[in-house]
């Protein structure tokens, strides 16, 4: 375990490198000792940093091919605060970020608390609507070295997400097999489903409820959670246009789109 002030000290560089774009060497290089506990700590001292509402989570290393290059056998999760909410109408500007890429996620709409010792069927119980979404992330960390404490610690790699205005009750549609197609500049160069999310997001959801529990915090009815991508992360450019579509058999569930410019 670190001490308070080499935590204090590895947040303000991770505070100073998305202030200046200026991504740093792994943690891990400087700090081999880092833990999870640790990294967790020193993320929430930058999100309480920011001094802004939290809005909701997001759950990353859903997939069983990122757990098994990180060597890890559970997800980890960040913080959704307001002011990464981005505008489908809205061109986002590159430069406001270090290595943006973008992923493809069914989102949750909490309409109810979701209790700390939660399971799927909270989750779905809780759940006011599921909504396509875009999240953008990017690594403070340079060339996206990261291992699973250096994402912890960069706030589980968040930087913004878009919603679709679509809304559809869970119990409407088959949460295990949602299709996502994301295209960029009206090409496809992503597709997946929703079960390469542990296998259903609600799953992911519920693995979040009971983890942020842990260090004393809920998920409130108003929240936004993001449970992990469908699709393989996409670089961004600037003058990209990204359009993800969801459907599930022959129903359209949505979509959502994400422009980005100079």
């Amino acid at each position: 375990m670190l001490t308070a002030e080499a935590r204090t000290e590895i947040a303000q560089r991770l505070w100073a490198a998305e202030v200046h774009r200026a991504p740093i060497p792994p943690l891990v290089e400087t700090h081999p000792q880092l833990d999870p506990g640790d990294a967790y700590r020193i993320q929430l001292l930058n999100v309480q940093r920011r001094d802004e509402p939290v809005v909701g989570h997001k759950v990353g290393l859903t997939s069983p091919v990122m757990q098994q290059m990180m060597g890890v056998s559970e997800p980890d999760y960040g913080h959704l605060l307001a002011s990464m909410r981005l505008a489908e109408s809205e061109p986002v500007p590159v430069s406001r970020y270090c290595v943006p890429r973008v992923e493809v996620e069914v989102g949750f709409l909490l309409g109810a608390d979701l209790p700390t010792e939660c399971t799927e069927a909270d989750v779905l119980a809780g759940t006011e609507a599921l909504v396509p979404a875009i999240e953008l992330i990017d690594s403070r960390i340079a060339d996206w070295r990261i291992s699973l404490v250096d994402t912890i610690a960069d706030n589980a790699s968040s930087a913004g997400f878009a919603l679709g205005a679509a809304r559809t009750a869970p119990g409407d549609v088959d949460l295990r097999a949602i299709e996502a197609t994301l295209l960029c500049n009206g090409e496809p160069v992503e597709r997946g489903r929703s079960d390469a999310v542990l296998g259903n997001p609600a799953t992911a959801v519920a693995w979040l409820a009971r983890t942020v529990a842990v260090h004393g915090v809920r998920l409130r009815a108003g929240n936004v959670v993001l449970p992990g991508s469908c699709t393989r992360a996409v670089d961004v450019a600037p003058g990209d246009h990204f359009r993800a579509d969801f459907r599930c058999g022959e129903d359209e569930f949505g979509s959502v789109e994400l422009s980005f410019r100079s």
